[in-house]
């Protein structure tokens, strides 16, 4: 099999290098290519790496491994996900035959080569064994009550946004509208001549919009084709969207890449 991408997420340090080094002894061919201390970090390095397998620790601060689970589902290419928790209230066998599986730590080798092949079958190209990711996550997360929220399909193309800009309250024709980019509870929009508030979230947002105009390039950022220049790469080997008569770029996640491929 070939090299596998994986993350692990746990906030304690230890605890992450235990669950590597046990990884390393019963799957040669996998490689941790992100370690994240907390829900937020594991979402922005999921985005960042497109891992295909993650270890998702259950109780993290900031966004619970559930929150992260429940953020993945609507991704492109949601990845394998392996709970792994000190807990055992969250219904152990209820994950023993699912399409993603659960670990009590700490995961002693034994345990971890059944999750190994569990994860080395769904990763076969055209398995039958197992259910696609998208579809793994939405069986896992109706067994745990977690509810990904399901918006209602919308009707034409937004056309206006009403936004907060100081203390006034702005309404941005969506052609002058730059690149939204998320922000803790708030969506920003981008205008030439500065930038305003809105509630509403990437998610719903770009279910609102024309997707030949408004490109998803990042979990957190939804740009305007109009305004794309180009693209370069960064000294870290990024992919970085650059706008027409702007300085700022913007980061691609590898989850985004293929949009850009030929420019």
């Amino acid at each position: 099999m070939d090299t596998i991408r994986a993350l692990i997420a746990d906030d304690e340090a230890h605890l992450r290098e235990y669950l590597e080094s046990q990884l390393k002894a019963v799957w040669p061919e996998l490689r941790v290519v992100a370690r994240a201390a907390n829900g937020i970090e594991a979402l922005r390095m999921i985005d960042e790496e497109a891992p295909a397998v993650v270890f998702l620790d259950i109780r993290m601060p900031g966004l619970t491994g559930l929150d992260v689970a429940a953020k993945l589902v609507d991704s492109p290419k949601p990845p394998h996900i392996v709970f792994v928790t000190a807990y055992d209230q969250y219904a152990v066998e209820a994950f023993e035959h699912s399409a993603v599986d659960y670990l009590l730590k700490p995961a002693n080798i034994e345990r971890l080569e059944k999750t190994v092949a569990k994860l080395k079958a769904r990763l076969k190209p055209a398995s039958a064994e197992g259910a696609v990711p998208a579809a793994a996550l939405q069986a896992l997360l109706a067994q745990l009550a977690v509810a990904a929220p399901v918006a209602p399909p919308s009707t034409a193309p937004l056309q206006w946004i009403r936004a907060s800009h100081g203390e006034e309250t702005r309404l941005i024709p969506i052609d002058d509208v730059i690149y939204f980019q998320s922000n803790d509870k708030y969506t920003s929009v981008f205008v030439a001549d500065g930038e305003s508030l809105i509630r509403t979230p990437i998610s719903k947002l770009r279910e609102q919009l024309d997707e030949q105009q408004f490109w998803q390039i990042h979990r957190s950022v939804i740009v305007a084709a109009r305004h794309v220049a180009g693209t370069r790469q960064d000294f870290r080997g990024r992919l970085m969207v650059q706008l027409k008569g702007r300085p700022e770029q913007l980061v691609v996640s590898r989850n985004y890449v293929d949009l850009f491929r030929g420019m």
